[in-house]
């Protein structure tokens, strides 16, 4: 899979600049949330309640010290609740409730995890993704430009996306739609209509997964080159909706994704409470973690890497990377759960389907192939942007509690 990503990277970087950028194609993008204080996330929700429970127990400067506080949030800071959820708008120093629900955020690529939604404890949440957030929105998450670094330059999600790449440089997040409720499409002013006219009737959905199936990576950012004609677009369309149900775990197909000939990764033997290490056999396609195996694991799952960092093993490390001792980040499970493994045993499948098929992508991801690029789409009006189509559709309907209980309009 590295070597047909370097050969498409070289490709895109020798490409003429005349292949348009995802930028100019779906232009509201969003910066990725930063959350301040690691012990908001974690791998499960009933970590997150416990240390809910030990903070809102604590007092004075003990609270104080829990917290975290950064210049963006103290335990003093009052804000507005984040779109969608009832928080405190008051001080955190005063807070005695219960714990809010938590919801599942994407904290990483492939790496679903668990967030206190209380924008008290969040440095910069970004309101503007939450409030489009929901069926049947997906989030396109741009990888930061890397050079040199193996993996793909874009994933989708239906989860509230951290969007922060694997070497940890911000990327962009891109909605598919600019309202809740799957409302105006996030594609350039008079590009559906230009779509229309040259490959047919182009839903949004089926505009995402030419995304996926095409997208190269540029140091100017994400390129999307567009096909020459229908039939190339129907090929690509229909490869990208089937990588893209994988990344969004069968949520298009309403099947959970499998490996093809049967095959199945299993654990042969248990693994121990607290695993310490990882490895992988590539003969006998078995991963051991710590004194656990689980097998087959095809090469493609353990090679699979995105910003140059394997999947795998970040995933493993942010599970169990040593917290310090006293704070909330050291409140988390006594042993291993059994949803950590069977979260594992999908994502190995995950990964070995997109990695089997990289290869595929090759004939749409060819900037200059011979379909219509920047200087088509400036003749045919849909560039320049306006600037309207890269701010955030307002929702004046939408009615959320600001700092300290006030309502506002959005």
């Amino acid at each position: 899979m590295r070597g047909v990503t370097e050969a498409l990277r070289r490709q895109d970087l020798s490409a003429d600049d005349d292949t348009p950028l995802l930028d100019e194609l779906m232009p509201w993008s969003v910066a990725p949330p930063r959350f301040g204080r690691a012990w908001v996330v974690a791998p499960d929700a009933r970590t997150l309640r416990g240390r809910w429970d030990r903070l809102v127990t604590a007092e004075g400067g003990e609270r104080e010290a829990l917290f975290r506080p950064s210049r963006a949030r103290t335990t003093g800071t009052a804000v507005a609740a984040l779109p969608g959820q009832r928080t405190g708008t008051g001080g955190f120093a005063r807070e005695s409730g219960p714990c809010p629900e938590p919801v599942r955020v994407l904290t990483g690529p492939f790496d679903e995890q668990w967030l206190l939604p209380d924008h008290r404890l969040l440095d910069a949440a970004r309101p503007e993704l939450w409030r489009v957030a929901g069926e049947p929105q997906l989030f396109a998450v741009e990888q930061a430009w890397a050079p040199g670094a193996a993996g793909p330059v874009l994933l989708v999600t239906g989860a509230l996306p951290e969007g922060r790449s694997s070497a940890g440089r911000p990327g962009r997040i891109r909605p598919l739609f600019r309202r809740p409720g799957g409302a105006e499409p996030n594609l350039a002013p008079g590009l559906p209509g230009f779509l229309r006219e040259r490959y047919g009737a182009v839903e949004p959905a089926g505009w995402l997964a030419w995304v996926v199936a095409a997208a190269v990576p540029s140091p100017a950012g994400c390129r999307v080159p567009l096909p020459p004609d229908r039939e190339t677009w129907a090929a690509g369309v229909a490869l990208g909706r089937e990588l893209l149900d994988v990344q969004l775990r069968g949520a298009l197909s309403g099947a959970r994704p499998r490996l093809p000939g049967g095959r199945r990764p299993y654990v042969r033997a248990a693994l121990p409470p607290r695993p310490d290490s990882l490895a992988y056999d590539p003969g006998d396609e078995v991963l051991s973690v710590g004194g656990g195996r689980i097998s087959p694991v095809p090469e493609e799952a353990w090679e699979y890497r995105v910003g140059g960092v394997r999947v795998v093993e970040q995933w493993f490390a942010r599970r169990t990377a040593p917290a310090e001792a006293g704070s909330l980040e050291a409140i988390g499970p006594a042993a291993w759960p059994q949803e950590w493994t069977s979260e594992l045993l999908d994502l190995i499948t995950v990964l070995a389907l997109l990695g089997a098929r990289e290869a595929e992508r090759a004939p749409f991801a060819a900037p200059g192939g011979g379909g219509p690029g920047r200087a088509a789409l400036r003749a045919a009006g849909v560039l320049p942007v306006p600037d309207r189509a890269r701010r955030p559709a307002s929702v004046l309907d939408h009615q959320e509690e600001g700092p300290g209980g006030q309502f506002m309009l959005v």
